[in-house]
């Protein structure tokens, strides 16, 4: 039997199914709430009543408010005046493996290097909040994400460290033959490593490590645990290693220093969330559409303000 190919889309593709503006938000709008229009702000289906300008504008006669497809979500009170924008900019952000700046998207959609900024992180606000639970075989690695000090003026290197210092840890989790997740934490600490773990790993499950301590008292009543010493240049023992989560390592550093160049540590874990988000859909066997889909439904109830995004963390 042969295996289903995915059906990928060109951008030649998009702009023949949005050819307008309306169409973009009949779209929008389906993802938002189906084939029925609701309140998205009380939950109402009845007395809904659709406005005839500005085009997906809809009154609620139960809260007495105005709604549309972007309300309560990363991409409410913004001011891009073509809906197709965010198609086109989702559509980039989902099928770049490494990613796209916002110079090369200012570029894509004539707008400002500001509101490139802007809309990348919006969309990265939508990527977030995964609540799957890893189960089975769980490969568990840690990285640091930053800059390498021989590249850096020496008035910015560090005076003191070498290789971590400076840079931001990031602890990953790959069940084999499944899903990735992936979060920033201060130091690779038990007292960070651990309650991860237990948030995002379900209990019985086989965990494979390498000897790092923070990785020390896993094997027990929760987990059974299998480790590798890299630093004695063993990288595989039977069935433990870390290879897979490794090469999400691989992708999310080329993505950093490839396309990013740099990123603000503040905004880190943002960025992870957007290639866990695309590592995550970017199964072979899904269509580019379905992958589009997704990310437009995970948006409801994570609207963010500007404020929010540039605001000390």
């Amino acid at each position: 039997m042969t295996e289903r190919r995915a059906k990928k889309l060109g951008l030649f593709d998009l702009m023949e199914m949005y050819p307008t503006k309306e169409s973009a938000i009949d779209y929008l709008g389906r993802m938002r709430w189906g084939d029925t229009v609701h309140c998205v702000r009380c939950g109402n289906y009845e007395g809904i009543t659709p406005q005839e300008k500005p085009y997906g504008k809809f009154w609620c006669k139960f809260c007495r408010e105005y709604f549309n497809c972007f309300t309560d979500t990363p991409l409410y009170r913004q001011k891009i005046n073509d809906p197709r924008k965010w198609i086109y900019a989702c559509y980039l952000l989902m099928t770049a493996r490494k990613g796209i700046s916002a110079l090369q998207l200012k570029t894509e959609l004539k707008v400002n290097y500001n509101t490139a900024w802007y809309m990348l992180h919006r969309l990265r606000v939508a990527c977030g909040s995964n609540m799957e639970v890893l189960r089975g075989e769980i490969e568990v690695d840690e990285t640091y994400i930053g800059g390498k000090e021989a590249n850096k003026h020496e008035s910015k290197k560090l005076k003191q460290g070498r290789g971590t210092v400076g840079k931001q840890a990031v602890l990953g989790m790959k069940q084999r033959d499944g899903a990735v997740k992936a979060t920033v934490i201060d130091t690779p600490s038990q007292a960070n490593i651990h309650p991860t773990i237990y948030a995002h790993v379900e209990h019985g499950s086989t965990l494979y490590t390498d000897e790092h301590k923070g990785y020390d008292g896993l094997d027990g009543v929760f987990y059974k645990q299998k480790r590798v010493n890299h630093s004695a240049k063993q990288y595989v023992d039977g069935m433990a290693h870390t290879n897979s989560i490794e090469s999400v390592w691989a992708v999310l550093k080329r993505g950093y220093y490839g396309t990013y160049h740099n990123w603000s540590m503040k905004h880190c874990r943002a960025y992870v969330d957007e290639f866990v988000f695309r590592l995550n859909e970017g199964n072979v066997k899904r269509d580019t559409q379905d992958r589009l889909d997704d990310l437009f439904r995970s948006m409801g109830g994570k609207e963010i303000t500007y404020k929010d995004l540039t605001s000390s963390v």
